[in-house]
């Protein structure tokens, strides 16, 4: 008979047994988009260089950055999709820096051409973005797709504390976050909040606590849990090769996740659990193993572990 993972049941609920639902057991790929914005922490509105956990690459300066048209990248994207993936309905992805940093008007002219390239076969509208670039004339192009297409506001949270959010440069803070989540409160879209684990000076209790910030706002949809890797090209990759700090080994990673999934609330569904860099970039933690091995380690242990997403939720909970 086999265990529940191997029939294909994950002890949370993930992205690809959502979407396989949602739509009929087709299968649905997102198709990534770069449209050539940058950011406002990195352009000296509020900041230079970024995130220090970002590769310096991603935010090169826009008149050094070549790229396709909107056109070429999501014909280019759905065609590899189709031929190496049997695709058969798309998510549109506007993922690279920060997807809501023009005018609306803008933003407009590039969402709408990149969901008429093959309008019959895109099912869905998803945007990348950080909390202190959206207001609410932004929200509502991004709402006015709804009745077309599903979408989904992807924001990073990345860390609760404001303390963190200094360290790594992120030039946004906690409050700014909960003042955008504030605005969402009755949202037409489906908001996706992300989050690092493992910043060096985070406790394990400190970092369990995000559960806690996540449950409290039901227009959180999805999730996307990432734990800390570093890259070269990133203020944080040089300072590690100067002075290594501690990171997740994929055993500490996975017993994190398994005291932190049952803590979340159990109607969030987690699209990523782990991050990812290229083989080329990364720097540490090097756990050795390709994606699809990762993903297959990390669900196995948690499964191992007798995880159920939510089995320790409590509505309005608070720590002690």
């Amino acid at each position: 008979m086999g265990t529940l993972l191997d029939n294909g049941i994950k002890p949370y609920n993930h992205y690809g047994a959502y979407l396989k639902e949602k739509y009929d057991g087709q299968r649905v790929f997102k198709v990534i988009v770069d449209g050539n914005f940058t950011c406002p922490n990195r352009d000296g509105t509020k900041g230079y260089g970024g995130c220090t956990y970002c590769n310096v690459d991603s935010f090169t300066p826009d008149t050094a950055r070549k790229i396709p048209s909107i056109q070429e990248q999501v014909q280019n994207g759905i065609t590899r999709a189709r031929n190496s993936y049997g695709a058969e309905k798309f998510i549109i992805y506007f993922q690279p820096n920060t997807n809501t940093y023009a005018p609306t008007h803008l933003l407009k002219m590039m969402y709408d051409e990149a969901l008429s390239i093959d309008s019959e076969n895109t099912l869905g509208l998803s945007v990348g973005t950080r909390p202190d670039c959206l207001d609410f004339e932004k929200i509502a192009l991004l709402e006015s797709y709804t009745d077309r297409f599903d979408v989904d506001l992807e924001m990073g949270m990345e860390s609760i504390y404001n303390d963190t959010l200094e360290k790594i440069n992120r030039g946004c803070s906690h409050d700014e976050f909960l003042a955008t989540i504030h605005m969402l409160q009755n949202t037409k879209l489906d908001l996706c909040v992300h989050t690092i684990f493992g910043f060096p000076w985070e406790t394990e209790e400190m970092m369990l606590r995000y559960a806690e910030e996540i449950n409290k706002h039901p227009q959180i949809k999805f999730v996307k849990l990432h734990h800390l890797h570093i890259v070269e090209g990133s203020i944080m990759g040089v300072k590690y090769k100067r002075e290594p700090f501690k990171l997740f080994s994929i055993e500490e990673y996975t017993d994190f996740l398994a005291k932190f999934i049952p803590l979340l609330r159990p109607d969030i569904i987690i699209q990523r659990i782990f991050g990812i860099a290229d083989k080329e970039l990364l720097i540490a933690p090097n756990w050795g193993y390709p994606k699809s091995k990762i993903q297959t380690h990390i669900d196995k242990g948690l499964e191992s572990r007798g995880v159920k997403q939510g089995s320790q939720y409590i509505g309005n909970y608070k720590w002690g």
